[in-house]
C-alpha cells in the first residue's frame, strides 16, 4: 500500500487518459501530468489490465482504504454487506447508488 496516496490523487493523475487504457499507458500518462513518485507507484502497482475508466483504476490501486472516492458512511456500510470477489478488499468493491443517483437515472 502506498501511504500518503488517495484515490483521488489517482485519479487526477490519469484524468487526461483516453480509455480504455492498459497500465503502461496509465503510468506514462501519471507522470506526464506531473503526479507526485508515489502516486506514479501506486499506478505502477495495479494488475497489467485493460482499464475502462477512471473509476476501474482508482479501485485497483492499492492505496490507503481511508483515501475512498467520496464514498459516504452509509455506502461502505452496503459495499461491506453487498461482498465482492473472494479477497477483494471491502473499500475495493463496487459503490453502491445513492437513492438520489437511483432516481436521476430513471
Amino acid at each position: 500500500m502506498t501511504h500518503g496516496t488517495s484515490a483521488r490523487d489517482v485519479v487526477e493523475a490519469v484524468k487526461d487518459v483516453d480509455f480504455p487504457a492498459g497500465k503502461d499507458r496509465l503510468v506514462e500518462a501519471a507522470r506526464k501530468a506531473g503526479a507526485s513518485a508515489e502516486v506514479v507507484a501506486a499506478v505502477r502497482g495495479i494488475p497489467p489490465e485493460q482499464y475502462a475508466n477512471r473509476e476501474e483504476v482508482a479501485r485497483s490501486v492499492r492505496v490507503d482504504p481511508d483515501s475512498g472516492l467520496g464514498t459516504s458512511a452509509s455506502q461502505r456500510a452496503r459495499q461491506a454487506r453487498a461482498g465482492g470477489r473472494p479477497g477483494q478488499s471491502q473499500h475495493l468493491r463496487e459503490v453502491p447508488k445513492t437513492p438520489v443517483e437511483e432516481e436521476l437515472e430513471r
